[in-house]
């Protein structure tokens, strides 16, 4: 007598949802400054970055015809959507650390607290800026990352400064490299 069972089963591949980390906290450097930054999980595509350093600007006196190069501080508050996270999941590229493409709002108030550079008795305009943005950020190793980003903006001088009371465009173009911690 043959006895025999047969067995139906189903496999499923069930994707995971990738998600922005918890917390990120880095440094980094670029062509135009140094900045210290973290960024939060507001859901699993929404993160917000808060960021100070220091910006590199110019300065020119038209009057003496003097010209330099100097740091100012920056604080940055950046909401973040990070919109292909899921995509590079799937291809098994790496997301930690927030690596993906993200669109942002970059905000951030460059003060005249104090300034570094060729000349100490400069008087810097303080502004403030909201920008979106457009970017990418990649690992490079377990540490380290590179993130690059581009937008086109409004930037608005603190009327104390500003003579004509005029806004302007802006644009945000940045290429860094960081140290995750």
């Amino acid at each position: 007598m043959l006895h025999g069972a047969i067995l139906h089963g189903h496999a499923q591949d069930k994707k995971q949802t990738a998600t922005v980390e918890t917390a990120v906290f880095g440094i980094q450097t670029g062509f135009s400054g140094l900045w210290v930054h973290g960024e939060f999980k507001l859901s699993n595509k929404f993160a917000l970055r808060a960021e100070t350093g220091l910006d590199l600007g110019t300065w020119e006196n038209t009057y003496t015809n003097q010209k330099g190069l100097g740091f100012a501080p920056v604080i940055s508050l950046e909401p973040r959507f990070y919109y292909n996270l899921n995509k590079r999941h799937n291809k098994g590229k790496r997301i930690d650390g927030n690596s993906g493409n993200f669109i942002s709002l970059k905000t951030s108030y460059n003060s005249d607290l104090f300034f570094i550079g060729t000349n100490e008795d400069i008087h810097l305009e303080t502004d403030f800026m909201v920008i979106p943005t457009w970017g990418i950020r990649r690992n490079l190793g377990k540490h380290f990352n590179y993130e690059a980003g581009f937008g086109i903006g409004y930037i608005h001088y603190r009327e104390e400064y500003n003579i004509n009371n005029k806004s302007d465009f802006t644009a945000n173009l940045h290429a860094r490299i960081g140290y995750k911690f």
